[in-house]
């Protein structure tokens, strides 16, 4: 089932209630010349069960204890955003799944030759799906880059991912330098990262894998060192979705365009040749995963473009 993406970006009440997530409006409760017929109309219930990822873009938020307890036991990923509305923290449950110790333990076992052959296949991956966008997005020459996905070696030990960015970048847009602090849309390709890292680290968790401990990225102030590597291959879906809102002229970050780049979890993607939400094709690629780390397979089932 796919599991729902809820935005809120206005002041709203959140609470626990028959493990349903109660929604309501401060302004409609405090009103006295609102009815308390509207009021409870006013008031929307949404089943625990069928929320995966809540974004909480407002300072005026209210969540109790309760709600935030059955959404992470739910397996939700709850992410709250900072005073410039961007994404500044993702809380996960502990405990994912119930043989998560023995998973674990596996993650922590893996050999080096492993990761970086889990490495190679995600790099491969990525270039392939960077290729597909500029093809369909701009008919751009590729020919190097499929050239490239197959010269990619055990841990890209020739860095072919930078090489292929660097030309992937120069012919998505013009005059374009990808920084997290750049210039438009960069804003806009930030976003949808982090949404894509939440969902990312929430398939992780559901699989019982340390989101942590990375198989290429280690960086020591990094909480989600494996997200980041193993949504590297799905990048390029956010930036298919920031390509066709950017020519058409979207520019700022607003409730809008955000709305727009929140139908990721529900973008059709294809994966071991059949089509699924990316939600569900990123549960489907963190299993492989695991199988990959306990010996019972030697690849990651990634989307192709």
């Amino acid at each position: 089932m796919v599991k729902r993406t809820l935005y809120f970006g206005n002041p709203t009440y959140l609470n626990l209630k028959d493990r349903q997530l109660v929604i309501k409006l401060p302004e409609v409760e405090k009103n006295d010349v609102f009815s308390e017929a509207f009021k409870a109309e006013s008031t929307r219930t949404i089943p625990i069960e069928d929320i995966g990822v809540v974004v909480l873009d407002n300072r005026q938020i209210t969540i109790t204890q309760g709600a935030l307890e059955a959404l992470l036991e739910n397996n939700s990923a709850v992410i709250t955003c900072d005073s410039s509305r961007m994404p500044v923290g993702l809380m996960l449950p502990l405990c994912g799944n119930t043989t998560q110790n023995e998973r674990f333990r596996y993650q922590l076992d893996a050999s080096l030759p492993l990761k970086k052959q889990l490495w190679q296949q995600t790099v491969q991956a990525k270039i392939a799906n960077q290729a597909a966008v500029l093809k369909e997005c701009r008919c751009a020459e590729v020919r190097n880059m499929l050239k490239w996905v197959g010269d990619v070696k055990s841990g890209d030990a020739d860095n072919l991912e930078a090489r292929a960015a660097a030309y992937y970048w120069a012919n998505l847009f013009t005059d374009f330098r990808r920084h997290r602090e750049g210039e438009p849309p960069n804003n806009l390709l930030n976003y949808g990262y982090a949404i894509l890292r939440a969902i990312v680290a929430r398939g992780l968790v559901g699989s019982g894998l340390l989101p942590t401990l990375g198989i290429h990225h280690h960086n020591r102030y990094n909480a989600y060192c494996l997200a980041d590597d193993i949504m590297e291959p799905y990048r390029p879906y956010v930036d298919k979705l920031v390509v066709a809102m950017f020519d058409s002229g979207i520019e700022e970050l607003d409730k809008d365009a955000k709305a727009q780049l929140l139908v990721l979890p529900v973008m059709e993607v294809m994966i071991s040749g059949q089509r699924s939400p990316l939600m569900i094709a990123v549960g489907q690629t963190t299993a492989s995963l695991c199988k990959c780390f306990s010996g019972e397979s030697r690849k990651i089932a990634y989307p192709e473009m």
